[in-house]
């Protein structure tokens, strides 16, 4: 057992480690040395495309950030811009004098034609008016037919006065009298004549103004907007208080629709009369429209650096409606016939 434990004793290593040596300044200049030349050797003799592991002890390049590059239209396009549907032709129809309004002849959807009544006003005082007049020219037509009928009797009795004057039956004075009784009638027909021309302008200007309480379409087209109730009162002026009304229905003229967009000035000088433009309709997306540029309006809007471009449809769509949005599309040429 002792024998073991000796020879056990002889394979033990002594805890005292042997003292290392200092490190000199200069050899570790040179193994940094060695390190960057073993490092660019690995990547000259490294194959391409592999990733060089001594690489990994240089910093990190620098990747520029990425930088947006505006999209460029196909081929055979000038640009794309969005808009509107408008109406060339809309009016908020209103009265011409202050007035109740006692009915209402339209609603919100109708089509009207050009000159149809769509409200009516009390007129009670402008027919008292109308009729007063009616009356004085009757009584002036009255009045210039008795005169006329006083002149040929006149004149009837200076032509037998002139024949019994040559005759010597009659005197030069009642010749005279005769006469002067044809000139007077003749000035009372003149008057008469005048007057029953003013008693006619006159009603003529008090019918004008009755036919002001029937309010009537301007053109045809449709109602969009009915601003008021019979009951109300209307006026050509609001009143300060608001308790009148100046409008009383809104119409649209729907052969006069057209698109009017907006495009970036920077691309205007690429858009042309007569060009071809497809229209899409946010709210159809499958309905193409053909339409063409109508014009460019001469004019710059400052805050959103766009010009107005208008733009004419080609075909009648029952779909289309004012005031919808809209993308086009504007071709450079434009085909024959369009």
């Amino acid at each position: 057992m002792s024998n073991v434990s000796a020879k056990l004793d002889l394979l033990k290593i002594g805890r005292e480690a042997a003292p290392s040596a200092p490190v000199r300044p200069g050899r570790l200049a040179l193994a940094a040395g060695a390190v960057v030349v073993l490092g660019a050797a690995g990547a000259l003799l490294a194959p391409r495309g592999l990733p060089v592991r001594a690489a990994a002890l240089a910093p990190a390049a620098t990747v520029p950030a990425p930088v947006a590059v505006p999209a460029v239209a196909p081929a055979g396009q000038v640009l794309v811009a969005s808009g509107y549907v408008v109406a060339r032709r809309r009016a908020t129809v209103a009265a011409e004098v202050t007035g109740r309004l006692m009915d209402i002849r339209v609603e919100e959807g109708q089509r009207v034609a050009q000159g149809q009544v769509l409200a009516v006003l009390d007129a009670g005082m402008a027919d008292s008016e109308l009729a007063s007049a009616q009356a004085r020219v009757a009584s002036a037509d009255a009045s210039t037919r008795a005169a006329a009928a006083d002149l040929a009797e006149g004149r009837d009795t200076a032509r037998r006065s002139d024949t019994l004057a040559q005759t010597g039956f009659l005197s030069k004075t009642s010749l005279v009298k005769d006469r002067a009784r044809v000139a007077n009638l003749e000035a009372q027909l003149g008057r008469a004549e005048a007057e029953a021309q003013a008693a006619r302008a006159d009603a003529a200007r008090l019918q004008a103004q009755r036919r002001q309480y029937d309010i009537r379409a301007p053109f045809a087209g449709i109602v969009v907007d009915k601003n008021a109730q019979p009951g109300e009162i209307v006026s050509p002026i609001s009143g300060a208080g608001g308790f009148t009304r100046s409008g009383i229905c809104t119409i649209i003229d729907m052969t006069s629709l057209e698109i009017q967009a907006e495009v970036n000035e920077s691309y205007i000088g690429r858009v042309r009369e007569g060009q071809r433009v497809d229209a899409v309709l946010d709210a159809y997306p499958d309905l193409a429209i053909a339409a063409r540029v109508l014009a460019v309006v001469p004019t710059a809007n400052r805050d959103k650096g766009t010009v107005r471009v208008r733009i004419a449809l080609l075909r009648p769509e029952p779909k289309i409606l004012p005031d919808m949005a809209v993308k086009v599309t504007i071709h450079a040429t434009s085909p024959k016939g369009n």
